[in-house]
């Protein structure tokens, strides 16, 4: 399996940052087909536990919040998310007007998790790419950084030098307390390192590692609980030894979307 994911990560690694680099539609038409293939697999995991999740509202709610990402000079971005949310919005309330379903209300507050989710933190993702490609490829690989240390700790060294205690034993049995330091350490250390190589400060490479391996694996755990409740192991196969486009965008959502804030901060 590690052979596996190994082999996995030095193929699309090295391909998303390449696409990263040439921008534009480069990056923009693969970004958005991972995407929406995530929201695809988001909305089977919701099917699974019962709830009703529309599609043919979801799909184009988030596309609608990627393409205004794209394009923000077009200044649809807010009308879009407005419209979405109030469909989502009209939707639980014909479920539970015409007693099609039980759960209306976690239906609607799925089909907004959604939308928010993979819409408008997902559109993130263009919109730091249109801004500036050091900060985007930062943004990945301070992410990557975290949770390839995380594992690395976690699976090759925590039981022989510092123990074994679990984070999150409910969620994720195999993560752990000395894992997770791990990947705060590595991947706050990496950020810095190559932010200097991409002309960033340092120090600011420093901030966004910190933030991004404390806060992002936030993601990875909600999508965890999603599909434990499901009874699903992973998301789909996109990935082999990784999983499906949502287990690999978990953790790069809410990375890339510090990073887009911080750098609008920082320029």
């Amino acid at each position: 399996m590690f052979l596996q994911r190994a082999l996995v990560f030095l193929t699309a690694g090295p391909l998303l940052l390449y696409l990263i680099y040439r921008g534009g539609l480069f990056y923009m038409i693969p970004v958005t087909a991972v995407l929406l293939l995530a929201t695809v697999e988001y909305g089977r995991i919701v099917r699974k536990l019962g709830w009703h999740m529309p599609l043919w509202i979801l799909l184009p709610a988030v596309l609608g919040q990627l393409v205004a990402g794209y394009w923000p000079e077009a200044n649809f971005f807010a009308p879009a998310l407005v419209v979405s949310l109030l469909f989502s919005i009209a939707y639980g309330l014909w479920l539970y007007e015409r007693r099609l379903s039980e759960t209306a209300i976690a239906d609607w507050l799925a089909l907004m998790a959604g939308i928010l989710i993979l819409g408008w933190i997902g559109s993130h993702f263009l919109r730091l790419g249109r801004l500036t490609w050091q900060w985007t490829m930062l943004a990945i690989i301070s992410a990557w950084a975290a949770d390839t240390g995380a594992y690395l700790v976690g699976r090759f060294m925590t039981n022989r030098i510092l123990g074994h205690h679990q984070l999150t034993p409910r969620l994720s049995p195999n993560k752990t307390v000395e894992g997770y330091i791990g990947g705060i350490v590595l991947g706050t250390t990496i950020t810095a390192v190559v932010a200097n190589f991409l002309q960033i400060s340092p120090l600011i490479g420093l901030l966004l590692g910190l933030l991004s391996s404390i806060v992002s694996p936030l993601g990875d755990l909600a999508i965890s609980l999603l599909k434990r409740e499901a009874g699903v192991k992973d998301s789909g196969v996109l990935f082999p030894g990784h999983g499906g486009a949502l287990d690999r965008l978990d953790t790069l959502l809410w990375s890339v979307t510090m990073a887009y804030y911080l750098a609008l901060f920082v320029q």
